[in-house]
């Protein structure tokens, strides 16, 4: 190959590459921070119902119709919340993706809640008695679909098909290797128990979730201050066996202190 050749496929490689990486680029809403965003969000969300669905097929769901209704009523105000959220930062087009369901799962021992993409959501019973009302239920369904809107699934799911699966598609993962690929999007979501020990969230992650779900739930009518008294309670959870939703990363003082640098934002959208 001579030096011009040469020179053209170096720079058509360097092209590709960077073409990629654009293409591969998501950016949070609100913090405008570029992340790795391989999988398309159609494959995630196929992907996401069929996962909800066979949770929920295999777990106890709450036949309590207070804490159904609290669960349905808080989580609607959220999701339109989100959904106005994400035309203002201009990723209007998303919303397409979200068909909204909440769901409440019967297990005392478990502290736990997530949300899939496309907007499926189960709550645990384990954590009621610590979010105690509807406000403090709205920091915690605020804090989840945070993590949906801002994609962190994605990005922890494409980081672990490159990582693990040599970084192929969604779709030749599921058709290779189904139960690892299951188990990675479940892990990623924070489905599983043992979640702390295979993708857990970094403290960008949290950080981000923090501050975008307290904007969640002030847009929704719910007072920000609400989310230092919760994770606090969270927070004296912990011990030698921290609840699920801390397994992944605890909420030291100095993460409450930096939600409550978040407030004052999101206090300019707070209505009651």
């Amino acid at each position: 190959m001579n030096k011009r050749a040469g020179n053209t496929l170096c720079r058509s490689l360097i092209a590709f590459i960077l073409c990629f990486s654009l293409a591969a680029c998501a950016t949070v809403p609100l913090t405008e921070r570029k992340s790795l965003s391989l999988i398309p969000e159609s494959e995630l969300v196929s992907l996401s119902n069929d996962q909800y669905a066979k949770v929920l097929q295999e777990s106890k769901l709450s036949a309590d119709q207070q804490e159904i209704q609290m669960v349905t009523r808080v989580g609607k105000r959220i999701a339109t919340s989100a959904e106005g959220f994400l035309k203002e930062s201009g990723a209007g087009d998303k919303i397409k993706n979200y068909k909204w369901k909440f769901n409440v799962i019967e297990d005392d021992k478990t502290v736990n809640a997530w949300c899939m993409p496309g907007g499926k959501v189960a709550v645990y019973t384990g954590i009621l008695p610590l979010t105690k009302n509807d406000t403090g239920l709205a920091v915690v369904l605020g804090h989840e679909v945070a993590h949906a809107i801002a994609e962190h699934g994605n990005e922890r799911m494409s980081q672990a098909l490159v990582a693990q699966l040599g970084g192929v598609a969604l779709s030749v993962a599921l058709a290779n290797q189904p139960a690892e690929t299951t188990q990675l999007f479940m892990a990623a979501y924070g489905v599983t128990a043992n979640v702390g020990a295979l993708l857990p969230y970094s403290r960008l992650h949290e950080s981000e979730a923090d501050r975008i779900g307290l904007t969640l739930m002030a847009k929704a009518g719910y007072d920000p201050h609400e989310a230092v008294r919760f994770w606090q309670a969270m927070s004296a959870q912990g011990g030698s066996r921290p609840p699920t939703l801390l397994s992944t990363h605890p909420a030291p003082e100095s993460r409450i202190e930096k939600i409550k640098s978040y407030i004052p934002e999101a206090m300019r959208y707070y209505k009651k």
